[in-house]
């Protein structure tokens, strides 16, 4: 993965701006890199790769799953923020080279696309 971080605030922030961000979530932040499709798809085949979708916060979304957080996690699911990659999502990644982040939460490797509009 590469070791640049994403700057767009909205991802670079916890969603509650008015508290300071957690340690995990620091850690997390430090550990999201772009990345390739090609890196991803053994992740994808084995079943483990959640996408969260553009204008969610990808760090924010890890650091919830990382702290067991059943009632957001459940929420981003429900909403379809939050879900296991399709296998329409996957041929439409495997198609192109869009930017891609990711940052793991073992078992999960939760994968974003970066620089579309929202």
């Amino acid at each position: 993965m590469d070791s640049a971080k994403p700057t767009d605030s909205t991802h670079a922030t916890p969603s509650d701006a008015s508290t300071q961000p957690s340690e995990v979530y620091l850690r997390l932040l430090g550990e999201t890199a772009k990345i390739d499709w090609k890196d991803l798809e053994s992740f994808f085949a084995r079943g483990v790769l959640l996408f969260v979708t553009p204008g969610g916060d990808l760090v924010s979304v890890a650091e919830a799953v990382a702290n067991d957080d059943k009632v957001a996690v459940t929420q981003w699911l429900t909403s379809g923020m939050v879900q296991r990659m399709q296998a329409d999502t996957a041929a439409d990644f495997a198609a192109r080279t869009p930017e891609l982040w990711a940052v793991v939460v073992a078992p999960w490797v939760l994968v974003q696309e970066r620089g579309i509009k929202t």
